[in-house]
């Protein structure tokens, strides 16, 4: 639910009649006041374990290490760029903004339901805390919550389209975490709430401009 509310906050600068690039880092300038770099950090940490050619123990230690590596740069900046790309496209374009910026939003926060209720955590943490307390029956509930969104932008799918975006993100993430790192944990869900909404946005758009 909450990406409903977190959507529309964050589309309100690529509503605003000023130029695409302002509004663009404004956009992720809102986008972040709300949401916090919880799970900036979570990207930050999975940068670098991508960055590592060792095995599950060498990747873990170095989600736990506190120092920024360059996979770590590399994840955030490449996803900072994107969403500022983003926003150029979706600025001047209110119907288009509002449906796809929310819709992406609902889906980054289903995608993280979604590894929290099917993943297992590979250590105790926060991610144990979540996974051990909840079940894939879960997901259906949020799911259904979620599936509304796409009509935003209804006749045109690009809503339909950002939403199924996330999820094929978390379903890359949760098997890229499970075969490298042995399950997910709080870095890993965090990391997919950010790579999810990316890249919803940019297929949102995609979607729109073509069909």
């Amino acid at each position: 639910m909450i990406g409903y509310a977190v959507g529309a906050v964050a589309a309100i600068p690529v509503l605003l009649p000023i130029n695409p690039p302002t509004a663009a880092i404004l956009f992720v300038v809102v986008l972040y006041g709300v949401t916090g770099i919880n799970h900036v950090d979570g990207l930050g940490d999975l940068g670098d374990a991508l960055g590592v050619h060792a095995d599950r123990d060498r990747r873990q230690a170095v989600m736990d290490d506190s120092q920024i590596g360059v996979g770590a740069v590399l994840a955030i900046g490449l996803v900072l760029a994107g969403l500022l790309m983003a926003g150029v496209s979706l600025a001047g374009r209110p119907t288009l903004a509002l449906g796809v910026v929310i819709a992406s939003e609902v889906g980054a926060k289903l995608a993280m339901v979604g590894l929290v209720c099917i993943g297992t955590a590979f250590h105790e943490g926060l991610g144990s805390a979540l996974t051990e307390e909840t079940s894939s029956r879960d997901v259906l509930v949020p799911a259904l919550i979620a599936v509304p969104v796409g009509a935003l932008t209804w006749p045109n799918p690009a809503g339909f389209g950002a939403l199924l975006t996330a999820l094929v993100v978390a379903v890359g993430t949760g098997w890229w975490s499970r075969r490298f790192l042995g399950g997910v944990n709080g870095d890993v869900i965090g990391a997919t709430n950010e790579v999810a909404r990316v890249a919803a946005l940019h297929v949102g758009v995609i979607v729109w401009m073509h069909w």
